[in-house]
């Protein structure tokens, strides 16, 4: 393990994204935990396979930090490669389009079509910037709720999500218990760790000390402080294993060091590409809401730190799924989570895959994760109705 897996070629092919918008209105503001509301919440979203007469065949699929609502196929023909989980998507696959209806949506403070700081405010008709109310998940969970009771689902039959996504996944069935028919939680955590603060404040401090990020006011976005914020943060999505055999102590483009503080080592040369090319798809003051609303991640906050009582309300089953090598969601946080949810006499699969991919496990590891799916998915509903 280590190297670069050669994803399968898609099976889903030109897909088109929507939007759902909730109106202006007073009443169909977004009520959010930090006390302030959000008029005119558009969230973009993708679907794949038909949504069956009794609508019970839906999956919702929650993105990671940097993902978006594109999860399989491409936008058109000229794309270079398909959505973030293709994978995984289409006929015979996990999540498959001929049996279920999948949803995907962007979140609630990203930059890929749903609002959030780089949106316009409709009280000032200015972009928020940094007037954007500071979010949570379990706001960008309610957000959700809006789509999934405009599609007139009354209950989903899984949410599924890796890393942040399975944060959000986590959080469904705490607030909507009998919206949710099961859970898959792959590579997560029911809160981070102060290691995990940690790196995501030396990313935000990155970025706000760009010169370009002028208190959040940029027209063109901090280049240099985004990019080591992705940098830093892509480190803690590897392993030490998957560096070592990807790049080693190999030199970029000679056979001596050059002395001087440019990037002599290929794996300098790589991180230097994850970062500009970041710049390029995600924006800053996203990357500072997001960040923040996974720091704020507690599904104990309303329990005064009891998490049994907090899952007292879930009742659903869940897949658990741990990686081996994974540093920034260890596999001890999913145990603590099969714990609970056995305490509370969930039924609970939990499996921790021997992987050297680190945390990109859950992106990588599509044959023995999507094993896994099938048969959680088969278990959970045996005959899907047409």
């Amino acid at each position: 393990m280590g190297t670069k897996k050669e994803q399968p070629p898609t099976l889903v092919g030109i897909v088109q994204s929507s939007d759902y918008c909730f109106g202006d209105a007073p009443e169909d503001a977004l009520q959010l935990d930090c006390g302030r509301s959000l008029r005119g919440v558009n969230i973009r979203y993708e679907t794949y396979g038909t949504l069956n007469a009794d609508k019970s065949n839906a999956i919702l699929v929650e993105h990671a930090l940097t993902g978006d609502a594109h999860l399989a196929g491409f936008h058109s023909n000229t794309d270079r490669k398909p959505g973030w989980w293709d994978a995984q998507v289409g006929p015979g696959r996990p999540f498959d389009t001929d049996k279920y209806f999948i949803i995907c949506s962007n979140i609630l403070g990203g930059c890929s079509g749903s609002t959030g700081p780089s949106s316009i405010d409709p009280a000032t008709g200015e972009p928020y910037r940094m007037n954007f109310p500071v979010i949570t998940i379990a706001d960008m969970v309610r957000a959700q709720k809006r789509l999934i009771d405009h599609l007139g689902i009354k209950k989903l039959l899984c949410v599924v999500g890796g890393s942040m996504g399975g944060m959000l996944a986590c959080q469904w069935p705490i607030l909507y218990p009998e919206t949710v028919g099961s859970v898959a939680a792959i590579a997560t955590a029911i809160q981070i760790t102060a290691q995990s603060i940690a790196f995501n404040w030396v990313g935000r401090e990155a970025i706000m000390a760009d010169p370009g990020w002028n208190h959040g006011n940029y027209t063109e976005q901090p280049e240099k402080g985004l990019a080591i914020a992705r940098m830093l943060a892509h480190i803690t999505y590897l392993s030490d294993e998957s560096m070592s055999n990807k790049f080693g102590r190999a030199l970029q483009s000679t056979t001596d060091y050059s002395f001087n503080f440019g990037s002599d080592f290929r794996v300098e040369s790589y991180l230097n590409h994850q970062g500009n090319s970041f710049v390029e798809r995600f924006d800053a003051n996203s990357y500072l809401y997001i960040t923040r609303a996974i720091d704020y991640f507690d599904v104990s906050v309303k329990t005064n730190g009891d998490f049994r009582k907090a899952f007292e309300p879930v009742k659903c089953p869940f897949l658990v799924v741990s990686f081996s090598s994974d540093w920034l969601f260890p596999e001890y946080q999913s145990r603590t989570l099969t714990e609970i949810l056995l305490e509370n006499g969930n039924d609970v699969t939990f499996c921790n895959i021997q992987s050297g991919y680190g945390h990109d496990a859950f992106l990588l590891e599509y044959e023995t994760l999507g094993k896994l799916m099938s048969g959680f998915l088969t278990n959970i509903e045996p005959e899907v109705k047409p």
